[in-house]
């Protein structure tokens, strides 16, 4: 690692343009932490996520580290990543040569505070990675809303030099307040309907904590009711109940995770997914499971869930 540290120093000072009258730049992450820069960075790795916030915006990372091959990403569906290196693509995974060829002047993750922990993996941003001898890590904390934290992403494009004026995100922005209104026009004429957002798993049905997932809690507020569980959002984001008990938690819609295509089929093919009265009458949506990080793809999630919602019975479980 120091002859890696060592070659990358020496690139970096053969590459360096001259910027005698460059101006600091500055940023106080989710963590807390303040990251000062001699100047604006403009060579950035970023998470999926963060990369998936902030193309939109008109900031291009150099490189980005997923969880899985981007044609395989939720959060990179329909982005443009033409010319962008791919230094990772499985969980806590990063090609570090590949990374440091590209001399990134900062890493863009995002916080997790529940879990004290960086996007990406703890071998990639956590304290000692080899990324963090490339650039400093840093990005906004999860919040309790995708909005929220949109727009913590503007903000900090913003210092990147984006220009937030330009129409193709004013566009985005107006077909998201759109979709917002008319999911929560249909959630609010159904004021007894609730919903329980799941991941099929093979050890059993995992049923989340709408407190620890943005989107959940944005659906929450524009009128969308969930289902009492046992889980205490404190201890964690999932409460895992046996298949063999899977009628537990009888909602009348069901959110399945959509991370990974194969989900749905996968919890249709355990023999006791229908003891669910809401899997037996097709009540069925996507969850868009912590990837939404763009107003344009956040409509498009939003506009599904709305027809999910219009058709569903209120009164399935009554």
């Amino acid at each position: 690692m120091h002859q890696l540290r060592k070659a990358v120093l020496i690139a970096t000072i053969v590459a360096a343009p001259v910027t005698a009258q460059a101006e600091p730049w500055s940023y106080v992450d989710g963590a807390g932490e303040t990251i000062t820069l001699e100047a604006v960075p403009t060579r950035i790795i970023a998470t999926e996520d963060a990369a998936a916030a902030l193309i939109p915006l008109g900031i291009r990372p150099v490189g980005i580290i997923a969880n899985s091959l981007p044609e395989d990403s939720k959060a990179l569906q329909g982005l443009d990543l033409s010319g962008i290196e791919m230094v990772g693509v499985a969980h806590n995974e990063i090609d570090i040569e590949k990374a440091a060829v590209l001399q990134p002047d900062l890493v863009i993750a995002e916080y997790w505070p529940l879990d004290h922990e960086w996007g990406g993996g703890v071998a990639v941003t956590g304290p000692g990675s080899p990324l963090r001898d490339l650039a400093p890590v840093t990005g906004p904390a999860q919040l309790d809303s995708v909005v929220g934290l949109i727009e913590e992403y503007e903000a900090l494009a913003e210092s990147l030099g984006a220009d937030l004026s330009a129409p193709e995100i004013a566009e985005a922005k107006t077909r998201f307040e759109q979709a917002r209104d008319a999911f929560s026009a249909a959630a609010k004429a159904k004021p007894n309907m609730t919903a329980l957002a799941i991941w099929a798993g093979d050890d059993g049905l995992w049923v989340a904590a709408p407190e620890g997932a943005a989107e959940l809690m944005d659906l929450k507020n524009w009128g969308l009711g969930f289902l009492k569980t046992d889980l205490n959002p404190d201890s964690g984001y999932w409460e895992t109940v046996s298949w063999e008990n899977s009628d537990k938690y009888q909602p009348d819609i069901i959110l399945i995770d959509n991370r990974v295509a194969t989900n749905r089929a996968d919890a249709e093919a355990k023999p006791t997914w229908t003891a669910i009265k809401a899997a037996e009458a097709g009540a069925i949506g996507e969850w868009p499971a912590y990837w939404l990080r763009n107003y344009d793809a956040y409509a498009g999630e939003l506009e599904k869930l709305t027809a999910v919602v219009e058709a569903a019975d209120e009164n399935l479980t009554d």
